[in-house]
């Protein structure tokens, strides 16, 4: 039973995660760096300790009387993240919710599943299974050949966009994805998907402070969002540093007041769409207490998102138009990543 709570869990923090960006596509007249910024303050900075407060209302007492070395390798790996996060916006910006997704998820999974283990073997813990531990036992080596193998899937899919990218026009591709740039979508997405895999890193090293809460006797479902605030607070301060500056060079903060543009509604898509985005830490907090932080936890709740981000894709257009070789293609990739997640699950259980 515990193990189905936690596939629900988890499946439903993919499906936020996977559906968060679809109201900035009703921002209208906005530049990117504005509605970014406003989903980054919802989502990093109101949402997590509204949550954590309804959840574990001693949340601040527990940060507070933590080590400064806890609270401090947890936010520098939030930090990290951030960057993640942030070129996360550019991958889909560039490359659209389908492959922009799998580019960035496919390669978050991949590092995602084995950054824990990695952290176990310079800090051993009993009970957890570190890097080296993986290599030497067959449950772990068939981990490492779905991460290799959820590798060659992202490739795949590569594939695929660079087919798009010579099938159709640029009129064509910009009828789904009005800025879609293949190079620099890739290296982007990328970047995003190496880094965004330090929250995996961030929930291990703020390990202590949802200890601390159960120990306090919280609920263990909710103990995460502890944690996740400290984590958050570093992506909160690389997006709105990152964004600031590109309001004040591109002079993008006037949308703020600019009557031209529906502003409240820009406010409450751009608000929406933060709240949906922290909603998969909420759910994979309480899926990471019934499964562990392992790499079946990650892995499923990057699947999770894959699958629901290409469905906005394909409700979206963006595969519209192409070749049947690209679309079997895709189609191919997506396939290889979830066969992917089915080995590192297996793997996990052994």
């Amino acid at each position: 039973m515990q193990t189905i709570l936690g596939v629900i869990f988890h499946s439903l923090g993919g499906v936020a995660a996977g559906s968060f960006y679809m109201p900035y596509n009703k921002v209208k007249g906005w530049a990117w760096e504005t509605y970014w910024m406003v989903g980054g303050v919802m989502s990093w900075l109101i949402v997590p300790p509204i949550a954590a407060y309804l959840t574990v209302p001693g949340f601040m007492d527990i940060i507070t009387a933590s080590s400064n070395t806890i609270l401090g390798f947890t936010f520098l790996m939030g930090l990290l993240w951030g960057v993640g996060g942030l070129s996360y916006g550019l991958g889909v910006r560039y490359l659209g919710m389908s492959l922009g997704n799998l580019v960035v998820l496919g390669f978050c999974a991949a590092f995602g599943a084995i950054v824990p283990s990695i952290y176990y073997n310079f800090k051993p813990e009993v009970g957890k299974v570190s890097f080296t531990d993986m290599l030497g036992s067959s449950g772990g080596q068939i981990v490492l050949l779905g991460v290799l193998i959820c590798l060659f899937g992202i490739a795949i899919c590569g594939k695929a966009g660079m087919l798009k990218e010579k099938e159709l026009s640029d009129e064509e591709k910009k009828k789904s994805v009005s800025e879609f740039n293949l190079v620099k979508g890739l290296i982007v997405a990328i970047l995003s998907g190496i880094l965004s895999s330090f929250f995996s890193f961030g929930i291990e090293a703020g390990k202590p402070l949802a200890d601390a809460a159960i120990t306090a006797g919280y609920d263990s479902l909710f103990a995460n969002n502890v944690t996740f605030v400290v984590i958050l607070w570093g992506g909160l301060a690389t997006n709105l540093i990152w964004t600031t500056l590109l309001s004040i060079k591109n002079k993008s903060y006037k949308d703020f007041t600019n009557k031209t543009t529906p502003i409240r509604s820009n406010l409450l898509f751009s608000a929406l769409a933060g709240t949906v985005w922290f909603l998969q830490f909420f759910f994979y907090g309480m899926g990471e207490s019934k499964l562990g932080n392992g790499a079946s936890s990650w892995i499923l709740h990057m699947s999770t998102i894959i699958l629901t981000a290409n469905l906005w894709g394909i409700y979206r257009k963006e595969w519209h138009g192409v070749a049947k070789k690209t679309k079997t293609t895709i189609t191919a990739g997506i396939v290889v990543i979830i066969l992917s997640v089915v080995l590192v699950g297996i793997g996990n259980s052994i």
